[in-house]
């Protein structure tokens, strides 16, 4: 035992040495977490700054820049909890339905007679027939159009509901559909928020779904609530749609099937559109911010998919010198002349924005369109204020427990406890290297889970010096006495952890939010201490050993 390989001590100091060049970048953080900014900043722009240069180089970039990620409750933030409008979507599904119907009616005219949409409810679609002695075959056109409900819970259902009254058919989604819907919006939902969120390079965000149409989310860093509002709650809705016309006001009433938007940038300017758009945001595949290069103000570029391409070319060939109007969230960007056919698949937004909205504009563009509206039902901003004092009352909590297990480790156990409180403090050194590592999330409850660690980091020591003096106590000479210590010891140490440490697996696996802060703390705290336990403290002692040869130790 105490003929440790060079290999095996190179290793094993490798490995300390690592662990603890990882952890440093958290001594200097705000200066570390500015380089990474700016570094981050610099490749995703191509563009670069004195005040970005001056970032960059407050840290050297051959150095470890990894930080723990520091959670809601450490760092301050902003906490929402929305609820998506769910019904909004059936709406939608309503009127992408209507050509359809449209279509299935107009062949059975002879039986139906002629047909005319109504005014009905968000979530109805009503028709009108003229001849109500064709209802039942009105009635059978619309049910032949539905499909079975894609979903578990609606198999051998139809997605729609069906009746007629009198000379009016009326469609509706059925209540089967209608969840399976609701189930797709929230998880398109949540991934659109959390793309949205990540795209702006906001670190560990907590993004949950929570009942049947709300989510919960927090964002560490942010300064206020109102700033994650903006980001998220936009529904960014792209679309593309002819031009009919100008209006006086928003109150002017439009054709049949034509809608009246205002002007994003000309005030009291309003146009008249048809209401079905030629291309939706949907088909985009990729937008960036750009500036245009006629007058030099900031746009944003996009890319469509083959499918949007071809219906972009198809449309502006066929309307070369029409206007064409861009419209973003109900409100038109621009309305541009078409000046020759666009079949490249790319195009440009331009309006009176500045950079930071064109930015803005095109990171909501590449995470898509929210498929409905979402209102707040909480905010709150947490100030950073109650993180730095929870970090200071974390940090008397750690130095508290510190100063108690090195007294109660050099008072017990003496020469051997000094190697025990090294190997202590290593142990502390690495769990903040892994957790910078692999990226994980500090919160409170994870200092707690490190204040825990650090009262049982020295149980295995215990364990090991207390054998070590029982093997003394049979007069075997000391070198026997350490080597049979560890190795008697060994299992000991083993189940204690293990059992310890598949709680910290299923608390993290079953748990959410505060829990699995603990769990991942707890998790890696225990596999560091057994590592500087069994392999630090062992080193130590060989390496005293091999120097001193003592005739006899006391322990």
């Amino acid at each position: 035992m105490l003929n440790i390989p060079l290999w095996n001590r190179a290793l094993i100091w490798a490995v300390v040495l690592a662990g603890l060049l990882l952890a440093m970048p958290n001594l200097f953080y705000d200066r570390v977490e500015r380089h990474n900014d700016a570094v981050a900043m610099i490749e995703e722009t191509g563009a670069t700054t004195d005040a970005l240069e001056a970032d960059r180089a407050l840290w050297p970039g051959w150095l470890p820049g990894t930080l723990v990620n520091l959670g809601l409750d450490l760092r301050g933030g902003a906490h929402l909890l929305a609820e998506v409008q769910v019904e909004d979507v059936y709406a939608q599904r309503m009127d992408s339905l209507w050509p359809e119907l449209r279509d299935a009616l107009r062949e059975r005219r002879e039986t139906v007679g002629t047909i005319r949409r109504q005014d009905a409810p968000a979530g109805e679609l009503r028709v009108q027939i003229s001849q109500p002695g064709g209802m039942a075959d009105a009635v059978a056109a619309a049910r032949a159009i539905a499909q079975p409900v894609v979903s578990l819970t609606g198999i051998a259902q139809s997605t729609l509901d069906v009746r007629g009254e009198t000379d009016m058919l009326i469609v509706t989604l059925s209540a089967a559909e209608q969840q399976a819907t609701n189930d797709r919006t929230m998880q398109q939902s949540v991934e659109i928020v959390r793309r949205r969120v990540d795209e702006v390079g906001t670190r560990e965000p907590t993004i949950q779904r929570q009942g049947d149409r709300r989510i919960l989310i927090q964002v560490p860093g942010l300064g206020s609530a109102e700033e994650l509002k903006d980001l998220i709650g936009t529904t960014a809705r792209l679309t593309f749609h002819p031009v009919v016309g100008r209006a006086a006001s928003a109150d002017e009433t439009p054709g049949a099937r034509q809608i009246v938007l205002p002007s994003i940038d000309e005030e009291g300017v309003f146009y008249v559109l048809e209401e079905t758009p030629v291309v939706t945001g949907d088909d985009l595949m990729d937008a960036q911010p750009a500036f245009d290069a006629q007058t030099g103000q900031p746009s944003v570029t996009f890319r469509f998919n083959p499918h949007g391409g071809q219906l972009f070319c198809v449309y502006t060939t066929a309307n070369v010198g029409a206007p064409f109007a861009i419209v973003l969230d109900e409100e038109v960007i621009s309305a541009p002349s078409i000046r020759q056919a666009i079949c490249g698949g790319s195009g440009q937004i331009t309006g009176n924005f500045n950079v930071q909205e064109s930015i803005d504009l095109a990171v909501l563009l590449r995470a898509g369109a929210l498929p409905a509206e979402m209102t707040f039902l909480e905010e709150r901003t947490i100030g950073p204020e109650l993180g730095a004092d929870s970090v200071a009352a974390g940090q008397v909590a750690a130095l508290v427990a510190f100063v108690a297990v090195l007294l109660f480790m050099g008072l017990s156990y003496g020469l051997f406890g000094l190697f025990a409180n090294i190997a202590l403090l290593l142990n502390v050194g690495l769990i903040f290297g892994v957790v910078s590592l692999i990226g994980a999330t500090l919160t409170l409850p994870g200092i707690a889970g490190i204040v825990l660690t650090i009262g049982m980091a020295v149980d295995a020591n215990v364990l090991v010096f207390e054998r070590i003096r029982e093997e003394l106590k049979t007069a075997r000479g000391p070198s026997r006495a350490i080597q049979l210590g560890y190795e008697r010891a060994l299992s000991a140490i083993i189940d204690a952890n293990l059992t310890t440490f598949i709680i910290a697996v299923i608390l993290f696996t079953v748990g959410s939010g505060p829990v699995r802060g603990f769990s991942v703390t707890l998790g890696i705290g225990i596999m560091t201490s057994v590592f500087t336990a069994i392999y630090v403290t062992r080193l130590l002692i060989v390496t005293w050993f091999d120097r001193r040869r003592p005739k006899t130790i006391e322990v």
